[in-house]
C-alpha cells in the first residue's frame, strides 16, 4: 500500500506542474499576443506547438520508460520540462516562443504516460478507475494554482515572471521522482525481454487489425478529450472578458471554480468505473458534457457563470481521470507506457489545434458557435467510445506479468 500511494503522490506532483504551466499560457495569452503584436489565431498556435512536442515527447520517452524503466526515464522529462518552462520567460519573439513551448511539451508529454503507467501496475484492477482519477486531480491544482498566482503577479510583472515561478515546484518534482523505487511489474516484464524486443514498440500498437482499431479508438477519444478541455480552457476567460465584462482578477474566480468542478467530476468519474464499468462510465459523461457545454453558451450573470462553469467543467473533464485506466485495459505491462503516451499524446497534438479553431471561430462568428463545435465534439467521441471491443492485448505470459500489480 506504501508504494501504491507513492505513485499516486509523485504522478500528483507531476500532472500539478503540468496544469499550472498551460493555465499560464492561459492567463498570459492576451499579454503575450499584445507584447509581440499578432493576432488571436497566432496565439492559439503557441498551446498546439505546445501539444507537438509532447506527442513527439510522448513516443520517444513511453518507448524509453518500456526498456529502461519508469522512474528513471523520468528525471530526463523533468529537467527537458524545466528548461522549457524557464525559456520561455525570455522569449524574444514569438518563434522563440514556439521553440520553447516544445522543448516544455517534450518533457510534459513523457511525464504523463509515465506517472499513468507506475499508477496502473501499482494498483489493483478494480480499484484503478479511483487511482487514475486521483492522479488526474492534478492538473486542477495545477489550474488553482495557476489562477491565484496570474491574478497576483500579472498585473505586478508581466507574463514573463509567471514562467519563472514555474520552474521551482518542477525542481521539486524531481526530489520526489527520485525517492520512489521502480515497478515491480516492469521489473518482472524484464525477465521476459528476448521475446518481447523482437518487436518495434510502436509497432505492437497496430499489430493486428482489431488492435489498430482499438488504438484508432481510443486516438479519437484522447484527441476529443483535450480538444474540449484545450478550447474551454484556454479561451473561455478571453470569451467571458468579452460577452460578460470580467476583469483577469475575475476571470481567475471563474477558473477556479471550474477547476473545482472538474475535480468533484474527476473523483466521481473515478468511482463511475470501478462500481459500473468504462463504457457506462463514459457514456454517461460524454452525453452530460455535449449537453453542458452547448447550454453554456446561454448562461448569464455572475451565478450562472460560476455554477455553469462547474457544471461543465464536473462533465467534460471529469472524464480525464479515467484514460490511464481506459488504455491499460487494452496493453500490456511491457508496452503500457508507449501505449499511453503515443495515444494520449496524439490526442494532445491533434487536440491542441482546437485553440486555432476556436480563436478563428471568435474572430468570425459568436460564443455559441464556438460552444457547439465544442458540444459536436463530444458527441463523435460517445460514438467512438461505443465501437471499443476487447481487453489487454496479448495473453499468457504478458496477462501473468499483470498480475504482479496486484500484489504490490
Amino acid at each position: 500500500m506504501k508504494y501504491r500511494n507513492k505513485t499516486v503522490v509523485a504522478s500528483v506532483t507531476g500532472l500539478t506542474l503540468e496544469g499550472m504551466d498551460i493555465m499560464f499560457i492561459s492567463f498570459a495569452m492576451s499579454l503575450i499576443v499584445a507584447d509581440f503584436n499578432v493576432g488571436l489565431t497566432t496565439g492559439g498556435l503557441i498551446s498546439s506547438v505546445t501539444n507537438i512536442g509532447m506527442l513527439v515527447g510522448g513516443m520517444i520517452f513511453g518507448i524509453l520508460a518500456d526498456r529502461f524503466g519508469r522512474v528513471r526515464v523520468f528525471t530526463y522529462t523533468i529537467f527537458l520540462f524545466a528548461i522549457g518552462t524557464a525559456l520561455t520567460g525570455v522569449a524574444a519573439n514569438i518563434e522563440q516562443v514556439y521553440i520553447f513551448r516544445f522543448i516544455a511539451g517534450l518533457g510534459a508529454g513523457g511525464e504523463y504516460g509515465i506517472g499513468m503507467a507506475l499508477v496502473a501496475e501499482a494498483w489493483p484492477k478494480n480499484k484503478q478507475g479511483r487511482a487514475s482519477s486521483y492522479v488526474s486531480v492534478g492538473a486542477q491544482f495545477g489550474v488553482i494554482i495557476a489562477a491565484i498566482l496570474s491574478s497576483i503577479l500579472l498585473p505586478l510583472f508581466g507574463w514573463r515572471a509567471l514562467f519563472f515561478v514555474g520552474v521551482i515546484p518542477v525542481i521539486f518534482a524531481y526530489f520526489v521522482r527520485k525517492n520512489l523505487k521502480e515497478s515491480p511489474a516492469w521489473l518482472a516484464a524484464q525477465k521476459q525481454k528476448p521475446s518481447i524486443q523482437k518487436q518495434g514498440k510502436l509497432i505492437q500498437l497496430v499489430n493486428t487489425p482489431k488492435m489498430a482499431l482499438t488504438t484508432a479508438g481510443l486516438a479519437i477519444m484522447a484527441t476529443v478529450q483535450i480538444a474540449g478541455y484545450n478550447g474551454l480552457m484556454i479561451w473561455l476567460p478571453t470569451m467571458l472578458q468579452r460577452t460578460q465584462g470580467l476583469s483577469v482578477s475575475s476571470s481567475a474566480i471563474w477558473t477556479i471554480s471550474t477547476a473545482v468542478g472538474m475535480i468533484l467530476g474527476m473523483l466521481t468519474f473515478g468511482r463511475f468505473i470501478d462500481r459500473f464499468g468504462l463504457k457506462t462510465a463514459y457514456g454517461i459523461f460524454l452525453l452530460a458534457s455535449a449537453a453542458a457545454v452547448f447550454l453554456y453558451a446561454y448562461a448569464t450573470g455572475s451565478a450562472g457563470v460560476l455554477i455553469g462553469g462547474a457544471i461543465v467543467g464536473f462533465f467534460s473533464n471529469g472524464m480525464f481521470a479515467g484514460y490511464g485506466a481506459l488504455i491499460s485495459r487494452f496493453y500490456r505491462v511491457d508496452i503500457r507506457s508507449t501505449a499511453t503516451n503515443s495515444i494520449f499524446n496524439f490526442g494532445r497534438a491533434v487536440g491542441g489545434l482546437s485553440p486555432i479553431l476556436v480563436g478563428f471561430i471568435l474572430e468570425h462568428a459568436t460564443m455559441s458557435v464556438a460552444m457547439l463545435y465544442l458540444a459536436g465534439l463530444y458527441c463523435i467521441s460517445f460514438i467512438v467510445m461505443l465501437s471499443l471491443r476487447g481487453d489487454k492485448q496479448g495473453t499468457g505470459r504478458g496477462h501473468e506479468i499483470n498480475k504482479v500489480s496486484e500484489a504490490v
